[in-house]
C-alpha cells in the first residue's frame, strides 16, 4: 500500500511536474506571441489591407515599385465609411498581375509619417511610385482609384510635367511683364508651409492651365533668387503676389486647389462692373448694405475709365466697384462723365453728412488720388459694425462701439435709427474717432470681455483705441450726452481700460514664464529684456504638440539673463498691444528689448528645438554665451 501510495505520488509529482512544465511552455510562447504583437515593424494585415506605421514604412515600400496608400484617423466618419472600399480595391489589386500592395496608416499615430507626406485631412490616398508619392484626387470608388493605380504602375507611366512655372532673375521680368495676369509664390525649400502649399499650387497650376487663355502660376525660390525677394518685400514663407502686366498686388485668397482655382479666376475678370439701368442703383441705395462707388464714364476707350480700373485692382479685394456708360444713371446720380461717385445706402445716410462724394477724373489724376477718395469716404458717420466686415471696414481705432438690438429690417429699423440718431449727434464732432452700432448679439462674448454682459442696460458703450486697449462705458441710462462725456473722458485720457485676464500666476518661476493680460506690459514689454512669446490655445493640437519643445526651449535659455521664453493663453487673456497680431495658433514673435513696437514674427520654419533656437540665434540683442556653447 504504502509503495503503491509512494508510487501514485510519484505518478502525481510527475504529473504535476509535467503540467508545470507544460504551463511555463505556453508561458513561454505567450511571451513570444505579445513580443509580435509589440513588434511595430511587423506588417500586419486587416482584411486585406497592409497596416504600415512609422517603425516598418521603409523597410517595406523600399523594394516596392507601386504601393497604394490611405492615410486616415480613427475617429474619421469619411474614413470609416470608405473602409470597406478600400478593403475590396485590396482584393482586387491583390490579384493584379503582378500583386499591388494596398496599405494604410493612423496619421494620427505615424505622426512622422503624416509629415512627411503632408497629410493634413482624412482620409489622405496616394501613391508610391518607387518610394515618391502621387497624389490621388479623384473618387473615392473602386472603380476610379484601380484604374490609377493601374495607370501609374504600368513601367511607361512618367510623372507630368509640372505646370508651375520656375521664375529666376534671368526669366522673372519676361514672364511677368508678359502676362495679363500670374499668380507668384516665392518661397524657401525648407519653409514647412511651402511644403505643404507646393501640391495644392501644382493641382490648381495645372487646373487653371485648361482655361482659355490659362491663368499661369509660378514660384521662385526667395532662398536663391535674393534680388528677386527684396524687390518685392518677400519678409516670410510663402509670400503670393497677384501681377498684372507686371505690377504687384497682395494675394490674399486661399491656400487650397480649389480656392485658388475659383480666386484666380476673379481676379482675372476685371476688377469692376457695368451697371447699365437706374433700377439697379435704386436697388443698391434703397436694399444696400455697403458702401456704393461708381464710376461714370463716356465709354471703354475714356482715359479716365483706364485709370479706374487700374485704380479699382488695387482696392478689390475690399469693395465692389462699379461703373456705367449710361446716360440715364449719369443723370440720376448728377455727375457728368469722368466722375468717380461714392455714396451710402439710404439707411446709413444722415443730415450730419454730405449724399455722395464726387472726385472729378482728370488726365492728371493718379491712382493714389482715386484709392484716398474711397477709403476716405467708405465709412458712413455711424455705421453697422458686424463679424462679416469687422476686420475690413472697422479695423481703424479709435473705436466708438454702440451695442444694442441691431436690426435694419422693416419692423425694427425705426427703433434701430432712433439709438444711431442719438450716436450721430456726438460722431459728427468727433471726425477723428470711428463711430459704429453693433449688434449685441453678434458680439457677445466682446460685451462680456468688458465686464458688461449683465449691466441691465439696453445700450452699452465701448472704446477699442489703437494700442490694443479697450474702455466700458459706466452701466448708464444711454443718450447723447452721455455718450458725450465718456467720449470726451477717453480723448483727455481719464479712462482705465479693462483688461481680460486669468489670474496672476504666484509662482512663475518655470522655464517657460506664463503671460496674463495683467502681465503682458510688465513681461513682454519690458525693455531689459529680449522676450519669446508664445500665443496658444488649449485647444490647439499644434500647440499641444509644440508643448514639450517649448520647454525645452525654456530649459536651454533658462540661465541667459536678459532672455525671457513666454507663453500665454490668448483665448483668456487680452494681449494689450495691437502690435502683436494673433490670427492662429500658435503664433510666436520675439520681442526685443529696443523693439517692442516692431516684433520679429516666427514663421515659416519648423516648430522644433532646432528652427527656434536658430531664430532665437539670430535676432537676439545679445546671448552671453556662445552659439558653440548652446
Amino acid at each position: 500500500m504504502l509503495n503503491l501510495i509512494q508510487s501514485n505520488h510519484y505518478c502525481i509529482f510527475i504529473f504535476l511536474e509535467s503540467v508545470t512544465k507544460e504551463a511555463d511552455d505556453d508561458g513561454d510562447d505567450d511571451d513570444e506571441d505579445d513580443e509580435d504583437e509589440d513588434d511595430d515593424s511587423a506588417v500586419k494585415e486587416e482584411n486585406g489591407v497592409l497596416v504600415l506605421n512609422d517603425a516598418n514604412f521603409d523597410s517595406f515600400t523600399e523594394d516596392k515599385d507601386t504601393v497604394l496608400l490611405e492615410f486616415y484617423a480613427p475617429w474619421c466618419g469619411h474614413c470609416k465609411q470608405f473602409a470597406p472600399e478600400y478593403e475590396k480595391i485590396a482584393k482586387t489589386l491583390k490579384e493584379n498581375d503582378p500583386p499591388i500592395p494596398v496599405a494604410k496608416v493612423d496619421a494620427t499615430a505615424a505622426t512622422s509619417l503624416a509629415s512627411r507626406f503632408d497629410v493634413s485631412g482624412y482620409p489622405t490616398i496616394k501613391i508610391l511610385k518607387k518610394g515618391q508619392p502621387v497624389d490621388y484626387d479623384g473618387s473615392r470608388t473602386e472603380d476610379a482609384i484601380v484604374a490609377k493605380v493601374k495607370e501609374v504602375s504600368d513601367p511607361s507611366w512618367t510623372p507630368p510635367p509640372e505646370a508651375t512655372l520656375v521664375l529666376t532673375q534671368d526669366n522673372f521680368d519676361d514672364v511677368v511683364n508678359g502676362a495679363d495676369i500670374i499668380l507668384v509664390e516665392f518661397y524657401a525649400p525648407w519653409c514647412g508651409h511651402c511644403k505643404r502649399l507646393a501640391p495644392e499650387y501644382e493641382k490648381a497650376a495645372q487646373e487653371l492651365s485648361k482655361r482659355t487663355p490659362p491663368i499661369p502660376l509660378a514660384k521662385v525660390d526667395a532662398t536663391a533668387e535674393t534680388e528677386l525677394a527684396k524687390k518685392f518685400d518677400v519678409s516670410g514663407y510663402p509670400t503670393l503676389k497677384i501681377f498684372r502686366k507686371g505690377k504687384p498686388y497682395d494675394y490674399s485668397g486661399p491656400r487650397e486647389k480649389y480656392g485658388i482655382v475659383d480666386y484666380m479666376i476673379e481676379q482675372a475678370g476685371p476688377p469692376s462692373k457695368q451697371i447699365q439701368g437706374t433700377k439697379q442703383v435704386q436697388e443698391f441705395l434703397r436694399d444696400g448694405d455697403d458702401v456704393i462707388i461708381i464710376g461714370v464714364f463716356s465709354g471703354e476707350n475714356d482715359k479716365a475709365y483706364q485709370l479706374y480700373q487700374e485704380a479699382a485692382n488695387g482696392l478689390r479685394e475690399d469693395y465692389k466697384f462699379h461703373h456705367t456708360f449710361s446716360n440715364e444713371i449719369a443723370k440720376l446720380l448728377k455727375a457728368s462723365p469722368g466722375k468717380l461717385v461714392v455714396m451710402q445706402p439710404e439707411k446709413f445716410q444722415s443730415k450730419h453728412e454730405a449724399k455722395m462724394h464726387v472726385l472729378d477724373l482728370k488726365d492728371s489724376t493718379d491712382g493714389s488720388e482715386i484709392k484716398e477718395h474711397v477709403l476716405k469716404y467708405a465709412l458712413p458717420l455711424v455705421g453697422h459694425r458686424k463679424p462679416s466686415n469687422d476686420g475690413k471696414r472697422y479695423a481703424k481705432r479709435p473705436l466708438v462701439v454702440v451695442y444694442y438690438s441691431v436690426d435694419f429690417s422693416f419692423d425694427y429699423r425705426v427703433a434701430t435709427q432712433y439709438w444711431r440718431g442719438k450716436v450721430l449727434e456726438v460722431a459728427k464732432d468727433f471726425p477723428e474717432y470711428v463711430f459704429a452700432v453693433s449688434d449685441e448679439e453678434d458680439y457677445s462674448s466682446e460685451i462680456k470681455d468688458l465686464g458688461l454682459l449683465e449691466s441691465g442696460e439696453d445700450v452699452n458703450v465701448a472704446i477699442l483705441d489703437e494700442h490694443g486697449k479697450k474702455y466700458a462705458m459706466e452701466p448708464e441710462e444711454f443718450d447723447s450726452d452721455v455718450l458725450r462725456q465718456f467720449v470726451q473722458a477717453f480723448k483727455k485720457g481719464k479712462l482705465k481700460p479693462i483688461v481680460k485676464s486669468q489670474p496672476v500666476p504666484k509662482n512663475n518661476k518655470g522655464p517657460v514664464k506664463v503671460v496674463v493680460g495683467k502681465t503682458f506690459d510688465t513681461i513682454v514689454m519690458d525693455p531689459k529684456n529680449d522676450v519669446l512669446i508664445e500665443f496658444y490655445a488649449p485647444w490647439c493640437g499644434h500647440c499641444k504638440q509644440l508643448e514639450p519643445v517649448y520647454t525645452e526651449l525654456g530649459k536651454k535659455y533658462k540661465n541667459e539673463k536678459n532672455l525671457v521664453i513666454a507663453k500665454m493663453d490668448a483665448t483668456a487673456n487680452d494681449v494689450t498691444s495691437d502690435h502683436y497680431k494673433v490670427e492662429g495658433f500658435p503664433t510666436i514673435y520675439f520681442a526685443l528689448r529696443d523693439r517692442k513696437n516692431n516684433p520679429i514674427k516666427f514663421e515659416g520654419g519648423d516648430r522644433d528645438l532646432e528652427h527656434l533656437s536658430k531664430f532665437i540665434e539670430e535676432h537676439a540683442t545679445k546671448l552671453s554665451r556662445t552659439k558653440e556653447e548652446l
